[in-house]
């Protein structure tokens, strides 16, 4: 699989990286790239996301 990071993390390791198929995305700690990783079918991930954007951290 292809990980990658946000751009936007710049040198920090405190992220998830995402890998994209064909049918799912992974999603796994960039501090433990050896360790799990979470799996999602890619309308689960879509849902995931716009939820996401309209209902942001708060706090």
């Amino acid at each position: 699989m292809d990980w990658r990071k946000s751009s936007l993390s710049g040198t920090t390791e405190n992220c998830v990286e995402v890998a994209l198929t064909t049918t799912h995305v992974g999603v796994r700690d960039s501090k433990h790239p050896s360790g799990p990783a979470l799996t999602f079918s890619l309308s689960a991930f879509k849902a995931f996301l716009t939820r996401s954007m309209f209902y942001p951290k708060q706090g």
